[in-house]
């Protein structure tokens, strides 16, 4: 473990292997790393739009979570998309921690809250990154095809304002509403989360689904 863990690896933010300094440098391709908020805002991008949004895959196996697996993968949710997010800003020198939060999705498919039992997905996951003096909470789950179907609004980062969900879609339908915030973690607290998602959601947790992800956006 890092001496400074905002700004080195961790178990599961692995941020000096060889995976994700190759999608670092090819996040950065072309991108001046003397700006730091244009290289914050490339490595967003290329999580964001990357790896499609997947609800229904939440793995119990601790090696899914570790940023090198991350990048191999063409889907994913949230939390996984986060932890890529936090290890490729510390490998290209910015300071960042995960934060979480539990929030109500107010759009949530019929069948998929019938699987959750619930439309909050509690321990949302996000980024936080230190740009100056100042720590931007940025989330990079929905990918940019997922939401122009679906009329979401798209999350954007400019390294100005923090991109979290939004509150209405693009027709003024009530959308993510943030019910409660979880705080900061240097690492990933996965015993801690998958203990509550036993309890919050045991149809989901570590059970193969068929269900494709956009059907978690269908209309309801």
């Amino acid at each position: 473990m890092a001496d400074n863990p905002l700004t080195g690896p961790t178990w599961f933010i692995d941020s000096d292997s060889a995976e994700v300094g190759g999608f670092v440098d090819k996040a950065l391709d072309g991108v001046s790393t003397d700006d730091t908020t244009a290289t914050a805002v490339a490595l967003f991008l290329a999580v964001r739009d990357g790896f499609r949004y997947d609800p229904y895959e939440v793995s119990r196996n601790r090696g899914d979570y570790r940023a090198s697996a991350i990048v191999g993968t063409s889907s994913n949710w949230c939390v996984p998309k986060a932890v890529l997010l936090t290890a490729a800003a510390r490998r290209a020198g910015i300071a960042a921690r995960l934060g979480f939060a539990d929030v109500r999705n107010h759009l949530t498919s019929d069948k998929l809250e019938e699987r959750m039992g619930t439309d909050v997905f509690y321990w949302h996951g996000y980024s936080e990154l230190l740009l100056g003096e100042r720590w931007f909470k940025v989330s990079s789950a929905f990918n940019i095809e997922l939401c122009e179907r679906f009329g979401v609004k798209v999350l954007d980062f400019d390294g100005t304002g923090d991109a979290l969900m939004h509150a209405y879609d693009q027709t003024g339908r009530r959308h993510m509403e943030y019910v409660s915030e979880r705080g900061s973690y240097d690492d990933l607290p996965l015993d801690e989360m998958l203990a509550d998602f036993d309890v919050l959601y045991p149809q989901l947790v570590g059970s193969p689904s068929d269900d494709e992800p956009d059907e978690a956006f269908a209309p309801r």
